[in-house]
């Protein structure tokens, strides 16, 4: 068995009903380059079939500590079921892109079965110009961005052409244990906890305003400060920006519903690297200056722009090249202020390019495991009703929001990628929202284009896809207000 970090235990432990923890990836694909032209569920079967053996977490089921003594364990599935997991349904005509994201937001708005393991994958036919999709949906418990890319990237090859798999040998099944196993388990573990916790305190202790789930709990920022004085200087001696202030309210801050809304959108990469390049900045300083131009025309139309800019919890991997294959979790987060109250693009980009690099040079300064060491200071027991009260104090107005938005920005191929001969023309990511953070935007890069997936509660954003329209929009604004200096330096 293996047992689950404390950042893949943060991911059930936040599923309410309303919260769901899974992460999924809409891949639009196209038949045309498939054996004979077509792309069927057995075909899609006869992958993952031909591929098991390479994605071992995809055969694990979830085994829970009775009483929550301990975190819980990865089991291998003694009944694995394959068809279970696979599933087919049909657009009606004309099966356009609002088409899929509707279908989408009602499969992701479901939450994943804990007897079986973590997954689901969906082939969606009935699309326009004769593509089909491909959804997969994963707990967020066993991947990250970067694990999430990793089994995508075993299921799917560089040619038309199927690379040849070798055949797996069947691993050792773990044997089943029984309630009084796990207990007996959880209870040896306890004196090892407390350990931990205590080993975790000096490090935490001086970056609790750094996380997001504890940060505005009142007395934090206080200890944390008082623990960090002597911290603020980089390597070069220069002061280190301060943690980004408190999060204001909007109308997306709030208790959520079960229920999500999608919206999936495209840019294309050669107008955003242009941008960058005649700006000196980065291509994730673009794409989060653009989802600031989208979110702040959304809140300009409902008439609910704060003065104060809105905070982005913005996700970082820290996965050293040993962890590479290891799936689950190994992120850290950035927590930074968004020009949402800069009317300027030229000047929005700067000032987003300026806070990104500032939050970076902060986020060097705190150890890589700064989650999963906060994470130890709460017994297995506890972690799961304290993530819900944190998350509901901030959705009820009783604590200010640990941030407004989630921005997240995930390297794709940038050359062709196959599945079962047939060639992906686009992919969506579909990320994770909660109570107090109803709004969502993930981009994943493919060859020439960048595709957003934006997720948000049903209720509280009934109008996402005006946020999808305003990306567009910035962009052609951005690209427009950055022509006379591209011509200035080549000149």
């Amino acid at each position: 068995m293996r047992q689950l970090t404390s950042l893949d235990v943060q991911f059930l432990a936040a599923e309410d009903g309303r919260t769901h923890g899974h992460v999924s990836a809409v891949s639009i694909l196209d038949p045309a380059t498939a054996p004979e032209g077509k792309l069927t569920l057995a075909d899609i079967t006869r992958v993952f079939r031909e591929r098991l053996h390479l994605l071992p977490p995809l055969c694990w089921r979830l085994v829970e500590v009775p009483l929550g003594l301990d975190y819980p364990r990865w089991l291998d599935d003694p009944d694995f079921d394959l068809e279970f997991h696979l599933r087919e349904l049909y657009l009606p005509p004309p099966g356009n892109l609002a088409q899929l994201a509707e279908q989408v937001s009602r499969i992701v708005s479901r939450p994943l079965d804990r007897t079986r393991p973590l997954w689901e994958c969906y082939l969606i036919r009935g699309l326009e110009g004769g593509n089909v999709a491909l959804l997969i949906k994963v707990h967020h418990a066993l991947v990250d961005g970067v694990s999430g890319s990793e089994i995508l990237g075993m299921l799917f090859d560089a040619s038309a052409e199927e690379r040849k798999i070798p055949a797996g040998s069947s691993p050792p099944r773990d044997r089943q244990p029984g309630d009084w196993s796990l207990l007996a388990r959880g209870v040896a573990a306890t004196p090892r906890q407390l350990t931990r916790a205590i080993g975790a305190l000096p490090a935490a202790l001086g970056h609790l305003d750094t996380l997001p789930t504890l940060r505005n709990i009142p007395g934090v920022g206080l200890a944390s400060g008082a623990a960090h004085k002597l911290k603020t200087r980089n390597q070069d001696g220069r002061l280190l920006q301060a943690p980004a202030g408190r999060a204001p309210r909007t109308r997306f801050n709030a208790t959520i519903s079960p229920h999500r809304r999608i919206a999936l959108g495209t840019l294309s990469l050669a107008e955003i690297k242009a941008i960058k390049n005649a700006c000196g900045a980065t291509v994730n300083d673009v794409i989060v200056a653009l989802s600031t131009a989208a979110i702040r025309e959304w809140l300009i139309a409902h008439d609910d722009l704060p003065d104060e800019p809105l905070l982005a919890m913005i996700p970082i991997s820290v996965r050293t090249e040993a962890q590479i294959g290891t799936f689950g979790n190994r992120v850290a987060v950035m927590i930074v202020p968004l020009a949402t109250n800069e009317p300027d693009p030229l000047r929005r980009l700067q000032i987003t390019h300026e806070r990104l690099r500032a939050a970076k040079e902060r986020h060097q300064a705190v150890p890589a495991d700064i989650l999963a060491s906060a994470n130890h200071l709460i017994p297995p027991s506890l972690f799961a009703r304290a993530s819900a009260l944190t998350a509901s104090f901030a959705a009820s107005g009783r604590l200010s929001p640990p941030y407004n938005v989630i921005i997240s920005n995930v390297p794709g191929s940038p050359v062709p990628v196959y599945a079962a001969g047939a060639q992906q023309i686009a992919s969506y990511p579909v990320s994770v929202i909660h109570d107090g953070v109803g709004l969502n935007i993930t981009v994943f890069s493919y060859q020439d284009r960048v595709d957003f997936g934006l997720v948000a509660d049903r209720e509280l954003i009934p109008d996402l896809d005006r946020m999808t329209e305003s990306l567009a929009e910035a962009l052609a604004e951005l690209s427009d207000a950055v022509r006379p200096l591209a011509a200035v330096a080549r000149s």
